[in-house]
């Protein structure tokens, strides 16, 4: 039997309009709501018997890319990558697709409403973005969405995310332990003992794994971490400027302070000057991800340069089934450690 949105709307307790509000993304809807429709939409199979079924053929052109914040370089650099891919040889209709990037704004329940949207219109393949949440809720329903695209037919690629086990998604996860840890230790040779961390957010997995890498590499070098030493924030600049002064209260004694990402790293050299310090000669600063902008920043900014485009017109190739997926289902991709002039000697070692 055919399952309605009435059914959906009755398991879920909402009205039907409440349904298709969720499933349709145009209104505001309480998240312990939005929860349970989703909820209710997987029980029933919604997306995959209901009147979608009927559009299939007409809509497999569609390709979704989700990102956390199109306005960031980061992701920007990775879904114009993976478009630049979509098409081609193979594809149907002389070989184009509709390509939609989805900005889930690094909401969990946006990024469920996305995946919920894509699996509808029954998208030929759907890439998704950037670290993911650490919250195992969050993640359950998450891999039981990918399941449900994979064995509907959508091929399902994560790009700088980490591998989403028994959901035959494809992942090209950046090796972001390593990284952190080869920058710290870069200024850890250079003399420095007393490095401040500014993180990203807290539940983020990118967060974590940097984070990880840099620890790592003090414990390598026998340097106790002070706790005083780290700070959270989001990736952005304003978060990195708040951050350094909150360092700097804390330990006026600091030589160098590790960022986030590199648009972290810009308000951390903005707090600096701003403190009269200079930069590298009172402290260094690192970033990561080696956008654009880091090799004009003055001085330039040292960081670890992640191929983001490169990784993103993998994601969309394999996407597209015109290259192989990696042996595994999983390619683990290293970044480069970028020394330029924003690292230097510690004060005093001159």
């Amino acid at each position: 039997m055919t399952v309605t949105l009435a059914d959906v709307a009755a398991r879920a307790q909402v009205s039907p309009a409440t349904v298709s509000r969720v499933l349709n993304g145009n209104y505001p809807v309480a998240a312990s709501t939005r929860e349970r429709v989703l909820r209710a939409v997987d029980e029933l199979d919604y997306v995959l018997n209901g009147p979608a079924s009927a559009l299939a053929a007409a809509t497999s052109d569609l390709v979704g890319i989700l990102v956390n914040d199109i306005a960031d370089p980061f992701f920007g650099i990775m879904a114009g990558a993976i478009q630049g891919e979509i098409g081609g040889p193979g594809g149907r209709a002389g070989g184009e697709r509709l390509a939609v990037v989805c900005n889930t704004g690094g909401s969990p329940e946006r990024e469920l409403t996305y995946l919920t949207l894509l699996q509808r219109q029954r998208a030929a393949a759907v890439v998704l973005t950037g670290g993911a949440v650490e919250d195992a809720p969050h993640a359950a329903a998450v891999a039981a969405k990918l399941r449900k695209l994979a064995e509907a037919g959508t091929r399902v690629v994560l790009c700088g995310r980490p591998p989403a086990p028994d959901t035959r998604a494809i992942a090209l996860t950046f090796d972001n332990r390593g990284g952190a840890r080869a920058l710290t230790d870069h200024l850890i040779g250079l003399g420095h003992r007393r490095l401040g961390y500014i993180a990203g957010p807290v539940e983020r997995t990118t967060t974590r794994h940097r984070l990880e890498g840099h620890r790592a590499a003090l414990a390598a070098a026998g340097i106790e971490e002070d706790p005083r030493w780290t700070v959270y924030g989001r990736y952005d600049r304003r978060s990195g400027h708040e951050a350094t002064l909150e360092l700097l209260r804390r330990d006026p004694s600091l030589t160098a302070i590790v960022a986030a990402n590199d648009s972290v790293a810009l308000g951390a050299c903005a707090a600096l000057r701003e403190s009269g310090l200079r930069i590298p000669e009172d402290v260094s600063v690192a970033g990561f991800d080696d956008l654009p902008f880091s090799i004009d920043c003055v001085p330039s900014l040292t960081t670890v340069r992640l191929p983001l485009a490169e990784a993103g017109a993998r994601a969309g190739r394999v996407a597209m089934g015109r290259e192989e997926p990696p042996l595994g289902g999983v390619a683990s991709i290293r970044g480069e450690l970028m020394v330029r002039g924003s690292s230097g000697v510690p004060r005093g070692a001159q």
